[in-house]
């Protein structure tokens, strides 16, 4: 009868039972050096038997691989960010590579955290949503690439760092879509998720400054709203811009106070999943339609959006492919293919559905 192993079975273990030195079965199991194809598979195949499990840290000291991508997130729980681990993980896996995903809740003192444990478990290149909002608050971005270790941003940018990235044109993204409203007849269009301040600017140069301190996303997003407006010369109302925290509980109160202006949004542009779920929390309670009483147009198309009722028009962001091609760019990185850091911009798609339609017309008293 044999008794339970109390601990698991060391190289020296699998050496003895594949019947070389500790050198070998060492360089065998660390995936560095030379051993030949014969002696390899009885290496492996004995460490197979007793149940050897190779330490990871281990072999990364000795070989300065850890064959591992740290991925560093906003919200995993968020379906675009989910969509961009899948396509990172996807990509990895065919290169033979693990991926550690570590979520932040756009917290820059988790993040920092987070890119120390990284870091720490000797990864060989890192992509990452930043909450930071310039090169200054990014040193711990600077402090994986002082120990060798590349890093590409994903989704954001950040004004000031050389770095690879690859984002959408939210710009322009949201240039299309209250384009598209404006082109429904709509004038009175609010803009859900603006910038996390207590007081709301009255000029438009002030909301700019302060969403363009906020996230990099954020302020492309309101400038791109902007931009409609002055395409076809529509004043620019901060009462219709969203301020203070960023949820869904905050979003539906700052829709039901737009509902309740003396001239009130005909049509909705809401620039995060939980601002169209807020917005829409608030169009119902108020007893509207949505493409009836008032249109709306949300970011982030998922399968939820297209079940809806009525079904919404929503801008469909590439989330596989971001994480996709941001793996790709760190491979290049990791294979030592120098070249000049650039910002790699994916194309969006406006998914029209029925929740766009012309202004209704107004109640008689």
């Amino acid at each position: 009868m044999t008794s339970e192993r109390s601990a698991p079975p060391t190289i020296s273990e699998v050496a003895a039972e594949a019947g070389v030195g500790r050198s070998t079965a060492a360089r065998t199991l660390g995936g560095y050096g030379y051993v030949s194809p014969e002696v390899r598979e009885r290496v492996l195949a004995a460490a197979e038997r007793i149940g050897y499990r190779a330490n990871a840290l281990a072999r990364s000291m000795s070989t300065g691989v850890s064959h591992t991508l740290g991925v560093i997130v906003a919200d995993i729980g968020n379906p675009f960010f989910g969509g961009v681990v899948r396509g990172i993980s996807d990509a990895s896996r065919e290169r033979g590579f693990d991926t550690l995903v570590l979520s932040t809740h756009e917290d820059l003192g988790e993040e920092v955290a987070a890119a120390n444990v990284l870091i720490d478990k000797r990864v060989d290149g890192i992509i990452i949503a930043s909450a930071a909002l310039d090169a200054a608050s990014a040193e711990h971005i600077a402090q994986a690439q002082a120990h060798g270790i590349p890093v590409v941003l994903v989704d954001r940018a950040i004004p000031g760092l050389a770095l690879d990235a690859v984002v959408i044109d939210n710009r322009s993204a949201s240039r299309e879509a209250v384009n598209t409203l404006i082109a429904a007849g709509h004038r009175r269009i609010g803009f859900i998720w603006g910038p996390p301040v207590d007081e709301r600017p009255l000029r438009r140069r002030d909301l700019i400054e302060l969403a363009m301190r906020n996230l990099w996303t954020d302020g492309e997003r309101l400038q791109g709203y902007l931009d409609a407006l002055d395409d076809e010369g529509i004043r620019f109302d901060p009462e219709l811009v969203m301020v203070g925290p960023k949820t869904e509980e905050h979003a539906q109160a700052e829709v039901t106070r737009m509902l309740a202006l003396d001239d009130p949004p005909t049509a909705l542009f809401c620039t995060e999943t939980d601002a169209v779920t807020g917005a829409l929390r608030s169009i119902r309670a108020a007893g509207l339609r949505v493409g009836g009483d008032i249109s709306l147009i949300g970011f982030d198309d998922s399968s939820w959006a297209a079940v809806m009722e009525p079904p919404l028009t929503m801008i469909e962001q590439p989330m596989l492919a971001l994480g996709t091609r941001a793996a790709e760019v760190l491979f290049a990185a990791i294979d030592g293919e120098a070249v000049e850091a650039r910002v790699h911009t994916l194309d969006t798609r406006l998914v029209a559905r029925a929740s766009v339609a012309p202004p209704a017309a107004p109640t008689s008293p």
